[in-house]
C-alpha cells in the first residue's frame, strides 16, 4: 500500500472547496449571485487576496462566471462537471508542461484528422486567419503564441465534438502560458520561428484539403518536435 504525506491545503484552496461542496449539495444553484468580495473576505475571516485567488481558480474550474460590473454567479454545470477536476490540477500543479505536451498528442493528433474530415469553410478561415497572424508576428519578431493558440483551438471547433472542445477549452489558459514559455525557448535558435510557421501552414493545408492521415502525421511530428526541445532546454537547466 502506497500512501502520499498529507500536504497542507492552502486558503484559497480551502474556500474553494468550501463552495464546491455548497455547488454539489445544491445549496448553491445556478444563477444565484455570491456575496461580494468583501462580504467573502468577512465570512471565511480571510484576506481579500485569498478570496480572489480562489475566485480565480473556481472561474477556471467553470464552476463560477465572474460579469464585470455585475457580481459573481454560479453557472450551470453539464460537461464541465467532468472536466472540472482536470481545470483544478491544472490551475494548482505546477512543472507539467511536458504532462501538457503528452496530453495535447493525445487531443490533437486525433482532432486534427477529424477536423479534416469535418471542417466547415468558416473553420478553414479561422485557421487561415489565425495563420496571417501568425505570418505578422513572425515578420515583426513577437512570440505569436496567441495565434498559436487560436490556431490550435479552431481545429478543436472544426471536429464539432463538443467534449473535445469543451475539454481544449478547460486547458487553453494553461497552453497559452505554455506556449509562451515554450516558444521563447524555441526562439533561442533562429530558425526555429520560421520552421514552426511553416509546420502549421502545412497542417492547414492538409485539413484544407481533406486528408485525415496527413493532418494527424503533420500534428504529431509538430507536438513531438515542440516537445523533444522543451525537455533538452529543461534538461539542461536542471543542471
Amino acid at each position: 500500500m502506497i500512501l502520499k504525506p498529507i500536504k497542507t491545503k492552502k486558503i484559497y484552496e480551502q474556500i474553494v472547496d468550501q463552495i464546491g461542496i455548497l455547488v454539489a449539495e445544491g445549496q448553491l444553484k445556478p444563477g444565484d449571485r455570491l456575496p461580494s468580495e468583501r462580504e467573502l473576505a468577512e465570512r471565511f475571516q480571510v484576506s481579500r487576496a485569498s478570496i480572489r485567488e480562489a475566485i480565480s481558480a473556481l472561474e477556471m474550474m467553470g464552476l463560477i462566471e465572474v460579469r464585470s460590473g455585475e457580481g459573481t454567479y454560479i453557472r450551470q454545470v453539464n460537461i464541465e462537471s467532468v472536466v472540472a477536476p482536470l481545470a483544478w490540477m491544472l490551475f494548482i500543479e505546477k512543472d507539467t508542461d511536458l504532462e501538457l505536451y503528452e496530453v495535447r498528442k493525445v487531443l490533437e493528433v486525433q482532432a486534427a484528422g477529424i477536423a479534416a474530415e469535418r471542417a466547415q469553410e468558416d473553420e478553414i478561415r479561422d485557421m487561415h486567419e489565425a495563420l496571417e497572424v501568425m505570418r505578422i508576428d513572425l515578420e515583426k519578431d513577437r512570440l505569436g503564441e496567441e495565434a498559436d493558440h487560436h490556431f490550435h483551438f479552431a481545429i478543436a471547433r472544426a471536429t464539432h465534438n463538443k467534449i473535445l472542445i469543451r475539454l481544449m477549452n478547460t486547458i487553453s489558459d494553461t497552453m497559452q502560458k505554455t506556449l509562451k514559455s515554450s516558444r521563447s525557448k524555441l526562439y533561442e535558435d533562429r530558425d526555429t520561428p520560421e520552421r514552426l510557421y511553416r509546420e502549421h501552414y502545412d497542417l492547414f493545408e492538409a485539413i484544407k484539403s481533406h486528408n485525415v492521415l496527413k493532418a494527424q502525421e503533420l500534428m504529431l511530428n509538430h507536438l513531438i518536435g515542440v516537445e523533444n526541445h522543451l525537455a533538452k532546454y529543461m534538461l539542461m537547466n536542471s543542471k
